[in-house]
Order: structure tokens, then C-alpha cells, then sequence
């Protein structure tokens, strides 16, 4: 017998339109289903019943998401909602405004369930905060879901929210995918606005999407897409919309490979290494052309990347009383970047643009790039969490994630698909990126490997 969490979110907003279901029914399923996972930080009943149940009539023009549900990460502002940013320093932190994240899922008729858990102010790459439980995937409740939007990848996963919306500064959407057996997209640089604090100086961040499948993650980014009148820069409009972009037959491409650790010295699992030559045999067997090439960043980028995470840990507005409830990594990372002078920091940033040139032009000539998503497959929880050492804490980190950030410096698109499986069943992503503002390209490569080897019926125990 179906229920309502099998089907996709545009499956849930289809049968809203058709009046098979309703936005109020959809709710109040995925809210009787409990949290295993500490997928949530706040959850808002109540709020989310009384905004469903406002939703009927739909409009003629309702979107395909429209009263859908859904859940929003715990750094985005929403107003009249708990928002945490994952610290016990904003445990009690209330906004009177909502970011322009929050307002684009409103806007689109979707039904926010609550707030998905992520690590302090975002940073680290496994979600366990002092705010609420770890996330974990539900595909084994002993290892993480990733972060720093773990809660809502586990929350996707584990059947709570049909899709959700997520954050990546250095992997934290592609990261959780990977972990919990999802689609994870990260779109280019300027593709989804940061109105109204435009916080995220350096250009590695952005918001993005998580969802079962490519077209379920295809149409939150055209939900979440578009600029905002006061946008500093922003990437070119797509020709249509991303979803219309997965129904499109990709011509012959031509792709570069590589699995060299980017920022890291690692040896690679053996898991992961077969999901990537597994990933490599696929893509050849639909007819792309696959070429191995050197890693196109260089380990000095590494050293320039750290100086403008920890500067951004710095600017995270914390009051002097409040330091001590702040984590021993978020704390060693702030003094860092507090360390950092003005115009260090600007060299810094110089540095980096030139760093994520050279690779641009490096990936000129190949429509997309694929490597591992991660390192190894998803860890016990605490296996990165080192309090009494934050610098080994964040040499860890970059062992299990060396290749995610170096999308984040160039501004590529990236998606992380859930093709491989360990033999004990944990999920295995590969991660393939594109030119920057041609996520058309990569969302018709991601679901024409999709068909090819689908993975949406797959489900973890407990579904």
C-alpha cells in the first residue's frame, strides 16, 4: 500500500492539484511521524497545520510544489520562529524578519514543518551541536547524516519532509546527500539570493536543495532561484526551468575524472573508489566520453581557503558574555580568523579568485567533472568531534571531505547522486560539477544517469 511519504514532493504537488489530497493532509502525515533521526532543531506544529489548511482554493497558477511540505535549515531567518544558527548562544533567538530563502518556499505555497538541525553557525561537516540531538542517517542511526545541513538530509531521507532546502559553504549539502542516500544540489554562484544580510563575503556559500531525486531537488532550486532587487551580482536566468532541463536528452559530453584528494592527504575507501569507476563505466555506457586529468587545484589553495572560512567564524556576531557557550572548534576557528589582518584577509581573497581561475580554465574544455562525493562512507557519530583538539577536529574534517570545497571556490555548480551501496547497505555518493551557470547541463547528465540506475525506491529501515 503507497503512502503519502512514498511519493516524490512533485508527486504530493500534483495530487494537491488534482484535490487527491490536500496541503492540511500532507502535513499533519509527516508530522505524526517521529523524529529518529534529530533531523529537527524546533518543530511547528501547530503553525504548519494553520498555514496547510489556509492553502485551499489553490490558485490556477499554483506552482508544482505548492502545498507540499517541507522544513527550513536552522541559519535561515524565520520569522516569529526559533532560529538557533545551531548555538547555545542563540538557544533563545527569535527574528522579526525572514530571509529571502524563507520567503521563496512561502511564496511557492510550501508548508514549513520546522527548522532542520546544523552544526554551529554551519561550519563543521558532522551536525552535533549543543541545541539539539546528533543527526544521523537512517540508513544506520549510529553514523552521522553529515553537515552542516544534516538535519535536513536526514529529515528527506527518513521519509520527514519530502524535499528540503539546505546551505553549502564547503560541501554541506553534497556532504549530507552522500551520507544519507539523497540528491544534493549546489547551484553556481549567485543563482539563489542572500537578501536581506548578505553575511557571505567570499562567494563560497549558497543555498541549494535536497531531495529522493534529481527532479524533486530540479524543482525546489527553480523555488528557490532568482535574484532580489538589492543583489550585489547574480548568475544568469536558465533558458527555462530547471526541472523542464531533467526531461532533456544530454548531447554526447565530454568528462574529466579525477580522484586525487583535493585538500587533503587520504587514502580513498575502497567503496568510494568503486562508486566513482562504477559512476566513470555508467557515464561511458551512455555514450560520454570519460578522461582522466590532473587535479586542477593546487594543495597551496588549501592555506587560502582556511584564512576565509575562519575569518567568516569570526564574523559571526556573538556577544562577548557569550563566548563560553560557544563550541571549542567554533572558538578556535574564530581566533583564527580573528588573527587574520584586514589586508591579509583581502590578499586573501585576490588569492582565491586567482586560484578558482586557473582551475576554471583548466575544466574549460569538458561539459562536467566527476569525482567521489567523500572520502569514506558515513562515520560514527563523534568520529570527527574532537573538543579537546579543534585543529585536529578540522584536519579530520578535511580528510573525510577533500573534494567537496574546491566547487565552492570556483562558484560550479555540483550535485551529489546516490549511486553506490556498501555491502552493508550505507549510501555512497559521486559528485559530478559543471561550468558555472550551466546547472541545465548537469541536471540532464544527473537524470539521465538516474534513469539509468535509479535509486528513488530505495529506502532506509523504518520508511
Amino acid at each position: 500500500m503507497t503512502e503519502l511519504h512514498d511519493l516524490t514532493a512533485l508527486e504530493q504537488g500534483d495530487a494537491v492539484r488534482r484535490g487527491e489530497t490536500s496541503p492540511r493532509e500532507l502535513a499533519a502525515h509527516y508530522l505524526e511521524r517521529a523524529d529518529a533521526v534529530g533531523a529537527f532543531v524546533t518543530r511547528t506544529p501547530e503553525r504548519a497545520l494553520e498555514r496547510a489548511g489556509s492553502l485551499l482554493p489553490a490558485p490556477t497558477d499554483a506552482g508544482l510544489l505548492y502545498g507540499v511540505p517541507t522544513a527550513i535549515k536552522d541559519l535561515n531567518l524565520t520569522a516569529g520562529v526559533r532560529t538557533t544558527f545551531g548555538s547555545a548562544a542563540y538557544a533563545d533567538f527569535v527574528p522579526d524578519t525572514s530571509d529571502g530563502v524563507t520567503l521563496s518556499i512561502e511564496g511557492a505555497g510550501m508548508v514549513s514543518l520546522g527548522k532542520t538541525n546544523t552544526p554551529e553557525f554551519g561550519s563543521p561537516c558532522y551536525t552535533e551541536s549543543d541545541v539539539a540531538p546528533p543527526a544521523v542517517t537512517p540508513w544506520d542511526p549510529t553514523r552521522m547524516a553529515g553537515g552542516s545541513s544534516g538535519g535536513a538530509a536526514a529529515a528527506v531521507a527518513a521519509g520527514l519532509v519530502p524535499v528540503a532546502q539546505g546551505s553549502d559553504g564547503g560541501g554541506s549539502i553534497r556532504i549530507p546527500a552522500s551520507c544519507c542516500g539523497l540528491v544534493g544540489l549546489k547551484p553556481t554562484r549567485g543563482r539563489i539570493s542572500g537578501w536581506p544580510m548578505y553575511g557571505e563575503i567570499t562567494g563560497l556559500a549558497t543555498g541549494g536543495s535536497l531531495g529522493r531525486t534529481v527532479r524533486d531537488a530540479a524543482a525546489l532550486l527553480d523555488v528557490l532561484a532568482g535574484r532580489r532587487a538589492g543583489d550585489p551580482s547574480w548568475a544568469p536566468a536558465p533558458s527555462s526551468s530547471f526541472l523542464s532541463a531533467c526531461d532533456r536528452e544530454p548531447r554526447r559530453l565530454r568528462i574529466a575524472r579525477f580522484i586525487e584528494p583535493v585538500i587533503a592527504d587520504v587514502v580513498v575507501d575502497p567503496e568510494c573508489v568503486a562508486a566513482w569507476e562504477s559512476a566513470s563505466a555508467l557515464l561511458a555506457s551512455l555514450g560520454h566520453e570519460v578522461e582522466d586529468i590532473a587535479v586542477p587545484m593546487p594543495r597551496d589553495a588549501v592555506p587560502t581557503f582556511e584564512i576565509c572560512w575562519a575569518v567568516l567564524t569570526a564574523l559571526s556576531p556573538v556577544a562577548p558574555d557569550q563566548e563560553e557557550l560557544l563550541r571549542p572548534l567554533t572558538r578556535w576557528l574564530a581566533g583564527s580568523g580573528r588573527a587574520v589582518s584586514g589586508p591579509e584577509f583581502g590578499l586573501a581573497l585576490g588569492a582565491m579568485r586567482r586560484y578558482a581561475a586557473d582551475c576554471l580554465t583548466a575544466l574549460a574544455p569538458y561539459d562536467a567533472v566527476l569525482t567521489p562525493t567523500l572520502a569514506v562512507p558515513p562515520l560514527p557519530v563523534g568520529a570527527l568531534r574532537d573538543d579537546d583538539d579543534p585543529a585536529a577536529d578540522f584536519e579530520a574534517q578535511k580528510r573525510f571531505t577533500p573534494w567537496t570545497s574546491a566547487w565552492n571556490v570556483t562558484g560550479m555548480p555540483a550535485v551529489s547522486l546516490p549511486l553506490h551501496r556498501t555491502p552493508s547497505a550505507l549510501p555512497v555518493g559521486v559528485m559530478l560539477a559543471a561550468r558555472p551557470a550551466e546547472e541545465e547541463l548537469l541536471l540532464s547528465l544527473a537524470a539521465q544517469v538516474e534513469a539509468a540506475a535509479p535509486w528513488a525506491d530505495r529506502h532506509p529501515p523504518g520508511w
